[in-house]
């Protein structure tokens, strides 16, 4: 390039690879000696950036640590795989997230799992353990416009020096499906290598086709030993202590979110600048009373056990006993509501249809009615439960039907079962030669509506399934008559 009639000895834009992270290129600035030095170069600055806006570094180039402003459990984020806790079953030395992370052979995935297990903490290791650019956007925050310019610099900036870029999108099932649509081609083609971060299913919230380009990770509550560990090292950075009770509270209140357990920690910290936390400053800083049973943490899942294994074996008295030791000892209601929900569909079933329509209204009833009069409706509920007809038939028959899907063996949908409300199934022969029940006798036609033979379902001797095994038989004849 030349200045005048000086022919600079360094280009302008030496080092500058072309990004313009929102869209707006500030301009460029030179710095020179004397003209006695013959417009020699010293020095060449470039800006570029937005010029209302603070930018952002990336997380694998910053290097800073967090402000003490920041949470305690924004504070703690791992920057190590060594410094992660819990989700052993997919990090755990030689798993394959563990390999492919140690490798820097990250490809695209989504992290899926409740709140506080770690899916932004992971993307955070990934991005310091990277030699590839960082990229984050926000399913919040974010729009198409900054998703293509992101794809953009990224294209660019695999051509020109041929590093690759990891795009980590967090919440992103609140990206909509046109948002989401924009990714395919750019992930298919590896531009970029995603990394998404979501509390809801990926395959009910993300595209099917993203999906399927990705590896799916699902992320589990931690233990309370797992979230022990975190609680102890929070008071290290906070120069507080705890009582092992209140450590061992907060662990198990938290019900798996280390954040919630983090922040509970860090605001009993706060408000106890003296003196240790003990277990009732750690239930006023986490919201939630301690349930108070005769002996250890045990006895909170020996009680409800009994209470469940008393409703199965058909034991009214002992089933209402256990609950009143969970209603005086302050349990949740609705966490018994849900137990007895369970229970009758898994081992009341069809037997007796009502009984899960009761505890579903006791579980309902118990949300806006709370203690004490909410021992009523669960009363109710585990007499009725208890004293139902039992039978484990369709529980029996989801569990062996899931261990065959388990096991690969995935059975594609036969052509007439397959849906027709579309443009152009007719030339793909779906719904062809499908036989609609209601045109024949009871109501039931034989056709092949598995493509193997299966038989999962068995119903029982006992109540409301009797009728259910009588109609069944009733329906074997009419199919025998009808290929008759």
């Amino acid at each position: 390039m030349e200045v005048g009639n000086n022919r600079l000895s360094t280009p302008f834009n030496e080092g500058f690879d072309g990004r313009r992270p929102n869209g707006i290129t500030a301009g460029y600035f030179f710095f020179r000696q004397s003209l006695a030095d013959r417009c020699k170069i010293e020095q060449i600055v470039t800006m570029t950036g937005n010029l209302f806006t603070k930018q952002e570094s990336s997380p694998a180039t910053t290097g800073k640590s967090m402000p003490q402003s920041a949470p305690l459990a924004t504070r703690m984020r791992p920057r190590t795989l060594a410094e992660f806790v819990g989700q052993s079953h997919i990090l755990a030395e030689g798993k394959l997230l563990w390999r492919a992370i140690q490798a820097d052979r990250i490809s695209s995935i989504i992290l899926y799992g409740p709140p506080g297990t770690g899916k932004t903490s992971l993307a955070e290791v990934i991005a310091n353990a990277t030699q590839n650019k960082f990229e984050r956007l926000s399913g919040v925050e974010s729009n198409i416009a900054d998703i293509r310019r992101v794809i953009a610099n990224a294209g660019n900036r695999l051509e020109n020096t041929g590093q690759k870029t990891i795009l980590f999108i967090d919440e992103i099932h609140r990206f909509n499906k046109a948002q989401q649509d924009v990714l395919l081609p750019d992930v298919e083609s590896g531009t970029v290598r995603l990394i998404g971060a979501t509390t809801h299913n990926p395959f009910f919230y993300v595209n099917s086709p993203l999906v399927s380009r990705s590896q799916i990770f699902e992320l589990k509550s931690l233990a309370p030993s797992e979230i022990t560990i975190l609680l102890r090292r929070g008071l290290e950075i906070l120069h507080s202590k705890a009582d092992e009770d209140a450590l061992v509270f907060l662990a198990t209140a938290c019900d798996g979110d280390a954040r919630k357990a983090l922040n509970s920690l860090e605001i009993g910290a706060l408000t106890t600048p003296t003196g240790s936390i003990t277990r009732i400053i750690a239930e006023e800083s986490i919201q939630k009373k301690a349930v108070v049973y005769g002996a250890g943490e045990d006895e909170h899942y020996d009680t409800i056990s009994a209470f469940i294994k008393s409703m199965r074996g058909s034991d009214p008295d002992a089933a209402l006993y256990w609950l009143a030791k969970m209603v005086v000892a302050g349990e949740d209601p609705r966490f018994i509501a849900r137990r007895i929900t369970i229970l009758a569909a898994e081992d009341i079933g069809l037997a007796d249809p009502q009984a899960l329509v009761l505890a579903v209204a006791a579980h309902q009833a118990v949300e806006f009615i709370g203690w004490p009069e909410g021992e009523l409706l669960l009363a109710e509920a585990t007499v009725y439960c208890a004293t139902a007809p039992k039978s484990n038939a369709s529980a029996k028959g989801i569990w062996a039907a899931k261990a065959d899907v388990e096991a690969g063996r995935t059975l594609e949908v036969p052509a007439h079962l397959k849906d027709t409300h579309y443009k152009g199934s007719e030339r793909l022969s779906h719904g062809k030669d499908y036989k609609y029940a209601h045109d024949f006798e009871g109501h039931v036609v034989k056709q092949d509506y598995l493509p193997v033979a299966k038989k999962y379902y068995e119903p029982g001797d006992q109540g409301f399934e009797v009728r259910v095994k009588e109609r069944m038989e009733k329906w074997k004849q009419l199919v025998a008559k009808q290929r008759s």
